[in-house]
């Protein structure tokens, strides 16, 4: 993953900036559930991403990946429209705790910009309404050059969007964050309508790190620099945020860990759940690489 990229990390104030006044609100008001679940995984599973992370003549990347996590960001969808075959083959796949986080396609997000996609969105969501309960979170990623001025664009295909399928958004351009109005206007419409707001921490964009939740679900998207020290502390620093956000109420934590060099993602993954299982007492498998 690229996104966000610079070329020298060590420059980059990677400080988690303050809550924003809405998150704490938002949690508070629905602390009343106790439950908390949390996901956490990679973006990819395929043997050329990560190297060294599969035993020697492993047949099934997906089959043996879900046995060291719980989740995954199911990027394969944005690139075409699953079909409900592929999804049903996905799901039989793997373990019943399992849980999948697809992207939608990039034909409704990129190539048609949100207009008319009434009916993709529609067999979208009949495809990946097949993986059942493994179905975790559907995400909408819009382009770089998404602008608040098609706003109508997203606020019709949001209420728009079938209720049954969970949905979380992540807005890209700088300009939905520059302008208090056009972002209070934007996270009052998810939170209208119970939609996760994405956050996206990685270097080159701190403006993506915004830290509205709109729902007690917080998704969130982190890419690492590949330089362990600074990765490292980084996922530290969110383990105190995550910890003081269940406190107040958080419900569901789905985090995904992305490198610009993939190999690297199963190890920080690692390192962060066994941090994550003692902060907040869980129990979640620790993924591990192989000794081959």
């Amino acid at each position: 993953m690229n996104f966000g990229k610079v070329e020298d990390p060590s420059l980059i104030d990677f400080t988690l900036p303050a809550d924003a006044e809405e998150t704490s609100a938002i949690l508070k008001a629905n602390k009343k559930n106790q439950s908390f679940e949390a996901y956490v995984g990679c973006a990819k599973w395929n043997k050329a991403d990560l190297k060294g992370f599969y035993p020697k003549g492993t047949k099934d990347e997906l089959t043996y990946y879900a046995t060291q996590f719980n989740s995954i960001e199911l990027n394969a969808t944005f690139y075409g429209m699953p079909s409900i075959d592929q999804v049903k083959t996905w799901r039989e796949k793997t373990p019943a705790n399992f849980k999948f986080f697809p992207k939608l396609t990039n034909s409704i997000s990129h190539f048609k910009r949100l207009i008319d996609v009434k009916e993709p969105i529609q067999v979208y969501c009949d495809s990946i309404a097949n993986f059942e309960d493994k179905l975790g979170m559907a995400f909408l990623q819009l382009h770089d050059n998404f602008k608040p001025k098609d706003f109508d664009r997203l606020e019709k295909a949001i209420e728009g969007f079938p209720k049954v399928i969970p949905l979380a958004v992540e807005l890209r351009n700088e300009e939905w964050f520059s302008n208090p109005d056009i972002l209070n206007k934007t996270t009052n419409l998810f939170e209208e309508n119970n939609i996760a707001n994405i956050i996206v921490d990685t270097a080159g964009r701190r403006d993506m790190l915004h830290m509205h939740l709109t729902s007690p679900t917080a998704f969130i998207r982190f890419v690492g620099a590949n330089d362990d020290e600074i990765d490292k502390k980084r996922l530290d620093d969110w383990i105190e945020r995550i910890s003081t956000w269940k406190k107040e109420g958080l419900q569901n934590l789905y985090f995904f860990v992305h490198q610009n060099i993939e190999l690297s993602s199963p190890l920080l993954s690692a390192y962060f759940i066994k941090k994550l299982n003692k902060e907040l007492g869980l129990e979640l498998k620790i993924p591990e690489m192989s000794p081959n």
